[in-house]
């Protein structure tokens, strides 16, 4: 399939109406530009739709869920603390030099350095070595057990490093090169990032010459580029558009429940929440149970922890979170925790109905909240402030660590040392490290019972839901969504 596609000048301007500029194989409409296409910086949505095709990661998921080999095709834990990867020895980078040993190394040492100051660093900051040891091999060093290891290698993208040295960091990001199905050809700020088929691909490259990831901030503008044919595949629309293109021929939607919590960050550091009686009257004050079912209704389900029941730590008997709207106004009044106005910190990617659900219920218990509406980017460096104390009061979020295991995603979120977190508990911190250390199946789970507990106990964080991923697309896509919410083109195939 080729067809003219037409272009915006910015990122909210509707595409049905731009002149033809160039013919498209594959079209996506993303909520957002990347933030960036360096994959060892950021990991929002829109910017892993894009970057996880340019690169291939250490080791990867199958459809099912299943970690398969990618770059390593045999991996070897020769000892608590030491893992033995084998490198593929047939891939080349986009610029032709063959990817190496040495550059599996180096990636890793690269988003481990704190110096770097990855966004990621909490994923990876058990690995204290990454050494060749031949010249197809890699042994990994952790400062302990670490059982989380190949889950979270799972995300661990392989970058060249005659590349990287040669250019710097910000050249890279703004022109990748990768050893991917799909090669970076430009990146037109505020409009959309295009690439083009790996022909010397390793493995499958699937059906598409040129792809488009378009960034469409509006939600109605993104159907209505797929009803009109200018789009082939939309992500991130909500239950009320599914059910819209559901009536319309030619056209498909797409859904998978995701390991995507979705949450309610309160700034454990500042006042007012710094108590937890208010913080406690703040999750008694949201419906969530009527969010999922009077708003979202595309299959949600609510969670009492932050994690789903495809996480590996998922506590199936964790305690409820009530809904006490009465409770939480008598809080708020009996502190004046309502004295202090609040901005409460969301994006376009997020669905804006249940922010504003949320809003409404915190200021009917008595808070004064007002919604902070930004770019993702802008959204994404306001929650790593430097200090913890400058970080938003309030903020909607849905992690995901595509690892499928809690350490992922609750230790980012609730660990001290984390740039994500917004809590400082010492007990805490201490049962998080344990989780993640341990070894027997039975001391993790121990661990990440009783941090629910605590978590549940101190109300640090408030769990929303479990998120459902819906897409829309041409009935021409053959494509399986996974739980992990990669847009894999090479495993997508077209029939006209």
């Amino acid at each position: 399939m080729i067809r003219a596609f037409t272009h915006g000048i910015a990122a909210a301007v509707t595409l049905l109406s731009a002149p033809a500029l160039m013919a498209q194989d594959f079209t996506v409409n993303l909520v957002n530009e990347p933030s960036t296409l360096d994959p060892h910086q950021q990991w929002n949505p829109d910017s892993y739709y894009v970057y996880r095709n340019i690169f291939d990661n250490i080791v990867t998921r199958d459809n099912a869920g299943k970690i398969i080999p990618q770059i390593a095709t045999d991996w070897k834990q020769v000892s608590d603390t030491e893992m033995v990867l084998t490198i593929r020895d047939d891939v080349v980078f986009h610029d032709g030099e063959p990817l190496t040993a040495e550059d599996v190394a180096f990636s890793i040492q690269r988003i481990t350095n704190p110096e770097f100051g990855s966004p990621q660093l909490g994923q990876f900051n058990q690995i204290i070595g990454a050494e060749p040891t031949g010249e197809y091999e890699v042994t990994l060093t952790t400062k302990g057990a670490y059982p989380v290891l190949l889950a979270q290698l799972v995300k661990l993208s392989v970058v060249p490093k005659h590349v990287v040295e040669a250019v710097g960091n910000e050249a890279f990001n703004a022109a990748p090169v990768g050893s991917g199905p799909f090669t970076f050809e430009g990146w037109k700020r505020g409009v959309d990032v295009t690439l083009s088929r790996n022909e010397n691909y390793w493995g499958d490259t699937g059906p598409f010459e040129t792809v488009s990831f378009v960034a469409v901030p509006d939600a109605s503008t993104r159907v209505a580029n797929l009803s009109a044919g200018t789009a082939d595949l939309i992500v991130s629309i909500d239950s009320d558009f599914a059910r819209q293109l559901e009536t319309q021929s030619g056209i498909q939607v797409l859904t998978a429940p995701t390991e995507r919590v979705a949450f309610m960050g309160m700034n454990t550091i500042r006042a007012p929440f710094d108590d937890p009686e208010v913080r406690k009257a703040a999750t008694m004050a949201i419906d969530r149970e009527g969010i999922v079912q009077g708003i979202l209704a595309g299959g949600e389900t609510v969670v009492h922890q932050m994690a789903t029941p495809s996480h590996y730590g998922y506590v199936a008997d964790a305690a409820a979170i009530p809904y006490d709207p009465e409770e939480a106004k008598r809080i708020v009044a009996e502190t004046g925790a309502g004295n202090t106005p609040m901005q409460f910190a969301t994006s376009p990617v997020y669905d804006q109905r249940i922010v504003q659900a949320i809003q409404q219920m915190l200021t009917e218990a008595g808070f004064d909240v007002e919604i902070s509406m930004t770019d993702m980017s802008t959204y994404l460096q306001a929650a790593r402030a430097p200090e913890q104390s400058e970080r938003p009061y309030l903020s909607f979020g849905r992690w995901s660590c595509a690892c499928q295991d809690v350490d992922g995603v609750q230790f980012p979120l609730l660990h001290s040392s984390s740039s994500w977190s917004r809590v400082n508990d010492a007990d805490l911190d201490s049962l998080l490290e344990k989780g993640r250390t341990a070894l027997d199946d039975e001391t993790r789970m121990e661990a990440y019972s009783n941090v629910q507990q605590i978590v549940h106990d101190n109300a640090y964080i408030l769990p929303l839901y479990q998120a459902v991923a819906l897409y829309g697309a041409s009935e021409n896509l053959e494509w399986t969504p996974t739980a992990n919410e990669s847009l894999f083109l090479n495993r997508m195939n077209w029939s006209e």
